[in-house]
């Protein structure tokens, strides 16, 4: 509740090390699990959670949704509408999470409902919010995963890098927190030493967003001489670490990946000892990398058919080597680790033709303009623009300047003029306003008698809070229906919607997905009439 009731980073680090200071260890495990992002498989579905509401409260259906949209977090209106507590209990938060929420996930909806109630009334009101956020998998609040790093860096007395190492894998889905996991999290470094855990990879090295004019570059980061340059593959960040006769694949989520990518897992089962490997995971085929959404089909799958597997066959991009022979290279400069990357490709490729495994190629120019040019064939090759890796960059933990540079410097985004027609209210901060929307284009151009309007894309980022406040006064005079928390408004306004890609899609009306919608700019300047066709949006569809 502390932390939820401030917005300064300050303020909310010394909550979470006065918190990690006094909790038990096995509360402090938890609480440091789920502040770091952990999320557990949902334990109550969201349905029953609000049969439950309803039924406590003995109100109807209708004004359980009224109440909600008002509120705009489901967890918090469960909580207000609760019958007010008797008492709290005294229990601390591992003892819940073992002992009274963990065994609810798949039991009966009867069987949870008698064991909500009963568990319910010994909550007191901030006590069922939070327990409602655990149970519904919606906690979050406003703490980053580096805020939290610093809190147990503090509490440890040791540099936060070691502690953002020690977490690696920390909120993994599979994982139980513990209080000796979390001792050993926060051990003094004397005690903790440097040894790792055989499955644990290292903290992902991130990238800078590098959107200067081609031209600044020179006087911005220097001679292109001093880079070494890939492109920058769409596909999912992981490393594949083999260690005492075992592999893994681990996505930068920290989230274990092997069982959904048994080909790579194989392939990491062939690696020599000692060895970590950091890449891209891609669809690959053809010669050439998949668009996104191919890989999205094996992505949160629990069975991967035979079929599916053959359609989307996928491989490494390995573009840096952070172990080799149980050594950590991460202090090496890039170049050299490359060099050691190269050299293990000449002698594993030869070993194991056809593996899913292939080497990121670098990128040859003269200057930055020569490398402007290459960068204009990023979309036909389905690759996000390029990396730029410094020559002497260490390998550093997370988005850091100290041990050197990666810069990303990604193509501009597709952009279509769409037209808003439908609304919802957002949650949280934008409960009470209409800031998600559903976006639409023609299904054919203007000269045709009876063309429509044809829903493609939602979005709710990238206006300002005074322009959504605008938007959500024309939704509500401009409403035409209501379907639950939906409503459909009269077509006046025309938005710039940026997407990062884009690929056909049967499940959707349209016949296509785009990939991270967003809003560029509302088009005040644009009639709805003169709104883009589903005819320029196939258009942007890679060959």
């Amino acid at each position: 509740m502390a932390l939820d009731a401030t917005t300064s980073s300050n303020a909310k680090l010394a909550a979470m090390v006065a918190y990690f200071q006094a909790a038990p260890p096995e509360d402090a495990a938890w609480a440091a699990y789920f502040l770091a992002g952990g999320k557990p498989r949902q334990l109550v579905p969201s349905k029953v959670m609000r049969d439950f509401a309803q039924r406590s409260a003995q109100i109807p259906e209708w004004l359980f949704d009224e109440s909600y949209q008002a509120v705009g977090d489901l967890a918090e209106t469960i909580a207000l509408l609760s019958p007010q507590p008797a008492g709290a209990n005294a229990g601390g938060l591992a003892l819940w999470m073992e002992q009274k929420l963990l065994p609810l996930r798949g039991l009966p909806p009867e069987d949870l409902l008698t064991r909500l109630d009963t568990s319910w009334r010994e909550l007191d009101t901030p006590g069922r919010f939070i327990c409602a956020k655990l149970m519904t998998g919606a906690f979050r609040v406003g703490v980053s995963k580096l805020l939290v790093t610093r809190a147990l860096a503090t509490v440890a007395g040791i540099d936060a890098k070691r502690i953002a190492e020690r977490m690696v894998g920390y909120t993994d889905l599979r994982a139980r927190p513990d209080a000796a996991g979390f001792a050993a999290l926060v051990a003094p470094e004397s005690a903790g030493g440097q040894a790792r855990d055989g499955a644990q990879p290292y903290p992902f090295f991130l990238a800078h967003s590098l959107q200067s004019p081609v031209e600044d570059f020179e006087a911005q980061i220097g001679p292109v001489s001093n880079w070494m340059v890939e492109w920058k593959w769409d596909g999912i960040r992981a490393q594949i670490v083999r260690r005492g006769g075992s592999a893994w694949v681990w996505s930068r989520g920290e989230e274990l990946v092997t069982e959904r990518f048994p080909e790579l897992a194989q392939l990491g089962a062939r690696l020599p000892e000692g060895t970590v490997l950091d890449g891209e995971i891609v669809v690959w085929q053809d010669d050439r990398v998949q668009p996104f959404a191919k890989l999205q089909q094996r992505i949160g799958r629990k069975t991967l058919p035979a079929k599916l597997l053959a359609d989307t066959p996928v491989v490494l991009l390995a573009y840096d080597l952070l172990e080799w022979q149980g050594t950590d290279l991460r202090q090496r400069p890039q170049a050299e680790r490359r060099a050691l990357l190269e050299k293990f490709f000449a002698g594993f490729g030869a070993d194991y033709p056809g593996a899913a495994l292939q080497l990121s190629p670098l990128l040859e120019a003269d200057d930055w303009q020569h490398l402007a040019v290459q960068r204009e064939a990023s979309r036909s090759l389905g690759v996000e623009g390029m990396m730029l890796k410094h020559r002497q960059a260490h390998y550093g933990v997370g988005r850091t300047k100290d041990v050197g540079t990666w810069w990303k410097w990604k193509i501009d985004p597709h952009s279509i003029d769409a037209v808003l027609i439908y609304a919802q209210q957002g949650h949280g901060r934008r409960a009470g306003l209409y800031t998600d929307y559903t976006f639409a284009v023609w299904d054919a151009p203007p000269q045709a008698p009876e063309r429509k309007l044809v829903p493609f894309a939602k979005a709710y980022s990238g206006l300002t809070d005074e322009e959504m406040g605008k938007v959500d006064a024309i939704i509500r005079r401009t409403t035409t229906e209501k379907f639950g928390p939906v409503r459909s408004v009269t077509p006046s306004m025309v938005f710039e919607l940026g997407f990062e890609g884009i690929a056909k899609s049967p499940r959707h009306k349209s016949g296509i997905a785009v990939r991270f919608p967003r809003m560029l700019r509302w088009r005040h300047d644009k009639k709805v009439e003169e709104a883009d066709t589903l005819e320029t949006l196939s258009a942007l569809l890679p060959g």
